[in-house]
Parts: structure tokens; C-alpha cells; sequence
């Protein structure tokens, strides 16, 4: 059996003046329901030139390919942003949802249902230059 683990650390002494603060959790990755772990994973690296919105990952593609993602099950998703440039963004958004925005060197991790056609991940780049995103897709 695949183990998979992710952690975070929030470390901070000046958030609240006076008062140091770290935080740090971690959490083993199962499949739905069980305790069984994660075991399978869809990684790379895109490069966007396009301030419209681009898919990341298209639900349709994953979702029926067998060895990939299965729909409303434990799929746990990683983006970061790897620009430099402080004033370079991205703007995430699953179903026409906006998640928020990804500043340079920011990253996310979220489940991900893929549920349906609609539920491909889409980034939007601030700049049309060259913007590059890492993803990690663990799941069942």
C-alpha cells in the first residue's frame, strides 16, 4: 500500500507583535472512505503566454482514461505559481468559480471532486509572458 503524506508549516514572529506563532499539521492522503492510501499521481510543469484562461487540468481527459482520476472520489491537487515577479498573478478557477489568485511563488492545495465536464481546472495569468505553474494530482 502507496502512503502518501502532505504537511504544513506556518511559522511567524510578526504577525501579532510580541507573539510568536507556528502552526504545522500533516495529514496522510486515503482513498474515499477507507484507509487505504493514495497511490496514483499526474504531475508537470505548463507554460502560459496568455492572459485568457487556459486549462490546467481538463476533467474529461482525466476522468476517462482508467488509470487516472476518478470522479468524486480523493483527488488532492497542488499548483504553485513559479514566477519571481512579485506583481505576476494567476486567478484559479473550477467551474467557473473563481478559488483566488496565485502570487509569484504562492502554491495551493485542495481536493478535487471532478464531478463533471465543467470542473476543469482553469488558470488565468495576469501577463501575457512566459508564466510557469508546477501541479501535482494525487489520487485513487
Amino acid at each position: 500500500m502507496a502512503t502518501t503524506t502532505a504537511s504544513i508549516t506556518i511559522a511567524s514572529s510578526d504577525i501579532i507583535p510580541g507573539m510568536a506563532m507556528n502552526y504545522y499539521k500533516t495529514a496522510t492522503l486515503f482513498k474515499a472512505g477507507g484507509c487505504v492510501g493514495l497511490e496514483k499521481i499526474i504531475s508537470g510543469r505548463k507554460d502560459y503566454t496568455s492572459t485568457s484562461a487556459q486549462t490546467l487540468l481538463d476533467q474529461s481527459v482525466v476522468v476517462t482514461d482508467e488509470e487516472t482520476v476518478t470522479a468524486n472520489k480523493a483527488n488532492k491537487l497542488y499548483i504553485k505559481n513559479l514566477s519571481t515577479d512579485s506583481t505576476e498573478y494567476a486567478t484559479i478557477t473550477i467551474n467557473s468559480e473563481d478559488l483566488g489568485r496565485l502570487y509569484a511563488g504562492d502554491w495551493l492545495f485542495i481536493p478535487w471532486s471532478a464531478e463533471d465536464s465543467s470542473a476543469d481546472v482553469k488558470i488565468t495569468p495576469s501577463v501575457a509572458t512566459s508564466m510557469k505553474f508546477d501541479y501535482v494530482l494525487v489520487h485513487e
